[in-house]
């Protein structure tokens, strides 16, 4: 059974969070480990392999780039386990210009302003990606999913940088 299945949503990009949250609410209290400590062995692995089976669900499920990571291995593209390296130079180009900027800012005369204001810009270009990404997902044509997949592998970068800006947020409000 897939995830979507599983939790009795369509196969889309957009789902309704509020009702994934429900429904991962009463698979957990349907196969919580708890509710089986006096049950055979065998029904206790059971539960466990359901259990874990209803966490892995939710967490792909309830973030937009790992949903769409799924909904293209559901159509036999595993972007997990890849190799490819990206092909925009346009992007590549813009990736180092954000690291420099990253790197840069110790030696910046506000480096919190300046800090905040890359952290915007790369949330508004994730937003647009999402964008992207939905549209690319409403086909499942081969061109559509690898549009779909080349907008994933942006994301992903966008996402890691913003962990990166967050660490250096932190890094900065220390002193």
């Amino acid at each position: 059974m897939n995830y979507f299945e599983l939790f009795n949503l369509e196969v889309s990009f957009n789902i309704d969070l509020g009702k994934l949250a429900t429904t991962y609410q009463k698979l957990q209290q349907l196969t919580h480990p708890d509710k089986f400590a006096t049950a055979s062995d065998r029904d206790r692995l059971l539960s466990v392999q359901k259990n874990a089976q209803v966490n892995d669900a939710y967490q792909t499920l309830k973030s937009p780039l790992s949903r769409a990571e799924y909904m293209l291995s559901l159509r036999g593209i595993d972007l997990q386990h890849e190799q490819i390296t990206l092909q925009d130079n346009a992007f590549l180009m813009q990736q180092m210009e954000w690291r420099e900027q990253l790197e840069e800012l110790d030696s910046e005369a506000e480096p919190e302003k300046k800090l905040t204001e890359l952290d915007g810009e790369i949330k508004n270009i994730i937003q647009s990606e999402l964008g992207a990404l939905e549209q690319a997902l409403v086909s499942s044509s081969e061109q559509a999913n690898q549009s779909a997949a080349l907008v994933i592998r942006k994301l992903k970068f966008m996402y890691k940088l913003r962990q990166e800006i967050e660490r250096k947020d932190e890094q900065l409000n220390d002193f």
